[in-house]
């Protein structure tokens, strides 16, 4: 019978330049590495990735190192994969896990889905350029970027400025591009009120605006859905699927709320087969959705992509955090004019893995 060992490793990820959000600012931020090998074939290895982020993200960062090891050595006494664990309180352990083993089962070789076209350079991947919070100056000069490589989706994460000033970003995209020429998405991270969000919205929509993600803050189920039911632009929700781990619950969320689109975050929400279960979920109530990384490094990134090529999705997607770090794993992929793509004259380089 075949048996499994798994082990993992820590790597601090550091960023280019410090990454503003609503809820922090990242400098840094740390991901692990699970490691899964076979008797089998004892020189291949499946490589799955554990991030999270804090503050947003269930898993519990205090005891993530010790579950993480809880974990690899229930599997090392079984040798199986298949263990009892309580993966509803660390899903990104769970989406790690799962990416190890598919791995495994298809070479070791950073090979997610048989026959992908992604990873056989086959099918690139639009993405959406990403504004990043800051001084007016600083978010200016992002978006100058982004149309200088010809992004055609730009997202701005806003609610970090005075409302006055991000209108006049957005005014400053619509100077330049059209609505038809440049799709502006927005990310407020729950930044409005319940009761002044309408007025805000109706205020961001004279600039022709596609999509707003959780203009309110979570839990609002009622005050979300009066909003999704009189807002001019179309609403996303992001952080209101984290943690919601029932079936019925999730079913209940979405019909309660009815909003546009969902937002699919395979990292919090537990890897792609509790993805896929949201996707369901949105597609039986004619809901839209793309998928976006949660600051993975190129490992879990990779396999994001791979899975966004599976599951055949056209829309442009939240992919874009590769050239976030001064020391993210070396990998094939790249990004270029708004595509993520798989190049196979460039290498993975594992070293960081110390195997």
């Amino acid at each position: 019978m075949e048996s499994f060992t798994a082990e993992f490793v820590k790597h601090n990820l550091v960023f280019k330049q410090p990454a503003n959000t609503s809820r922090a600012t990242l400098t840094h931020k740390n991901t692990y590495y699970l490691l899964l090998r076979s008797d089998r074939e004892p020189d291949l290895m499946g490589v799955g990735e554990c991030s999270f982020i804090e503050g947003l993200s269930i898993d519990n960062a205090a005891d993530f190192e010790s579950q993480l090891a809880l974990l690899c050595t229930k599997i090392n006494e079984a040798g199986s994969a298949d263990v009892d664990f309580d993966f509803d309180a660390y899903p990104s352990i769970e989406f790690g896990l799962e990416m190890a083993i598919m791995d495994l089962e298809n070479g070791g070789k950073r090979c997610y889905f048989e026959e992908n076209e992604f990873f056989h350079g086959e099918r690139d991947i639009a993405i959406n350029g990403l504004v990043w919070m800051g001084s007016v100056a600083e978010m200016t000069e992002q978006i100058d970027d982004l149309l200088a490589q010809d992004y055609k989706v730009v997202k701005l994460k806003i609610g970090s400025l005075d409302f006055v000033e991000e209108l006049a970003l957005i005014k400053y995209i619509r100077s330049k591009h059209s609505p038809a020429e440049i799709e502006i998405r927005l990310d407020a991270n729950g930044a409005y009120r319940a009761d002044e969000a309408l007025l805000r919205l109706h205020e961001l929509a004279e600039y022709g605006i596609h999509s707003i993600e959780q203009p309110i803050a979570t839990g609002q189920w009622d005050a979300m859905a009066k909003l999704v039911a009189e807002s001019p632009i179309d609403i996303a929700l992001d952080e209101e699927l984290i943690g919601i781990q029932d079936p019925e619950q999730k079913e209940l969320m979405l019909s309660t709320i009815r909003p546009q689109y969902i937002i699919i975050k395979p990292s919090l929400l537990g890897g792609f087969g509790l993805s896929e279960e949201w996707m369901e979920l949105a597609d039986k109530y004619h809901i839209g959705y793309w998928v976006t990384s949660a600051l993975e490094s190129n490992i879990g990134l990779n396999a994001i992509a791979q899975w966004v090529s599976d599951m055949d999705l056209t829309r442009p997607q939240g992919l874009g955090t590769g050239k976030l770090y001064k020391n993210n794993i070396k990998s094939p992929l790249v990004l270029e004019q708004g595509f993520l793509k798989y190049d196979h004259d460039r290498d993975w380089d594992l070293s960081v893995l110390d195997i």
